[in-house]
């Protein structure tokens, strides 16, 4: 047969069989690239040396490449109220020692635990501006009993929630957490049956956010209880601090 007599393939078309090997071919090669793309992608080298230094050299080759930095959320917010400090004295005992004093002192020192706590902390003074609206995962405020000697009874704390308080079971539990941690911190007892309207309609309570926790504790009477307040405050501090932390932890209470 001669060449000429040679039936001529239609034009535009490959025979089937290559048409397939082709594709065969296709889909092996994106496979295997694939393969290799997922074997250096692992968590392990994803920011392996290699990988930061290629990352360098093009910022280094681009210096106007930026690197996204993250925004460092707020960090929790607590208040402290230090009662009567900027306002009045509060008690007054006869050698000149003021409620007011000791309650700072105090409150000064709760502040510091909670800082080193990793907290931000307002000190706040009993009339402070920054109280209205003043919004909080908690609030306390400090005060502390009378000078005068009343009975051998008149010892020992106590602590009232706010009563304006949008979540009322929070302000409770705010409360028992103080009272629980307080108590066995500084071994003194709870002072029942004393707390008063003044307590827990505490003004500060309707000055603030409805939404912030807020409690008062009273730590301690001045005359019988004077000399671990204005002798070991840190001590005293730390039951307040104790009684925070344990509200914001959600710690059990017993």
């Amino acid at each position: 047969m001669s060449e000429n007599s040679l039936p001529n393939p239609t034009p535009g078309k490959k025979p089937k069989n290559n048409s397939a090997f082709s594709t065969l071919s296709t889909i092996l090669t994106v496979a295997l690239v694939l393969a290799t793309l997922f074997t250096l992608w692992t968590p392990a080298n994803l920011f392996s040396n290699q990988m930061l230094d290629n990352f360098f050299q093009a910022w280094q080759a681009n210096p106007t490449l930026t690197i996204p930095t993250a925004t460092p959320s707020p960090r929790p917010r607590i208040g402290i109220v230090a009662g009567h400090w900027g306002n009045d004295s509060g008690a007054v005992c006869t050698d000149g020692l003021t409620e007011m004093s000791v309650n700072l002192e105090i409150a000064t020192r709760v502040q510091q635990q909670l800082l080193a706590e990793g907290y931000e902390v307002d000190l706040l003074q009993e009339f402070d501006e920054k109280l209205y609206e003043y919004q909080a995962l908690a609030l306390v405020s400090i005060h502390n009993d009378s000078c005068n000697y009343v009975n051998d009874e008149a010892t020992g704390f106590k602590v009232a929630a706010a009563a304006s308080s949008a979540y009322p079971e929070k302000a409770d539990r705010l409360a028992a957490c103080l009272t629980d941690r307080y108590g066995k911190t500084t071994g003194m007892s709870y002072h029942a049956n004393t707390v008063t309207g003044d307590m827990t309609q505490y003004h500060t309570f309707r000055e603030i956010n409805t939404n912030t926790t807020a409690a008062i504790i009273e730590t301690g009477f001045l005359n019988l209880d004077r000399r671990i307040l204005t002798e070991q405050p840190d001590l005293v501090a730390q039951g307040i601090t104790n009684g925070i932390l344990c509200y914001i932890k959600n710690e059990p209470v017993p």
